[in-house]
């Protein structure tokens, strides 16, 4: 039988290359969603994350994402997701929608734009708009949805499996 011994702050893969993903959040309720947003990010290696209206990070649930990714703060998120656009990226919501694909055959391009939603009201139509495509994850039980941070853990998850090495 093999032994397991327990690797306490073991250190993080190196990347060959910058992880291209960015994560754009409508404007959350809760402080404590983007913060577990922020440390997922970091443990992903992913340093940009937007977030719109007044969004606070706590470092206790954040951590060392507080310290590693870089938060940038906008008012709404539409004129960030034409930006987005613009600079080249696929904006890849992540809702349930009609036509939306599901993450377990997802296929990311490396310069994704991770759009996330509010979490009673998911993407509003015009942010729908903006996005080229929309990923979904199947549920199997009740509630209908995943928590916001969950789900966006799942697709960071999800990306850095299809490009492990950045």
């Amino acid at each position: 039988m093999p032994h397991f011994e327990h690797l306490r702050h073991k250190p993080p893969q190196e990347l060959t290359q910058p992880r291209e993903i960015v994560v754009a959040c409508a404007p959350l309720r809760s402080n404590i969603n983007l913060s577990h947003i922020m440390r997922t990010a970091g443990c992903c290696g992913i340093t940009r994350v937007i977030a719109c209206g007044t969004p606070k990070v706590l470092d206790k649930i954040a951590r060392d994402g507080a310290d590693s990714v870089i938060l940038e703060v906008h008012r709404t998120l539409p004129p960030v997701l034409k930006e987005l656009k613009q600079q080249g990226y696929e904006l890849v919501g992540l809702e349930q929608t009609t036509n939306s694909e599901d993450l377990h055959s997802f296929s990311f391009v490396h310069k994704t734009a991770l759009v996330i939603g509010n979490e009673r009201q998911g993407l509003t139509e015009e942010e729908l708009r903006y996005v080229d495509r929309v990923a979904e994850i199947p549920v199997y039980g009740l509630p209908y949805s995943y928590n916001v941070h969950t789900a966006t853990s799942m697709a960071l998850y999800e990306y850095c499996r299809q490009y492990p090495t950045g």
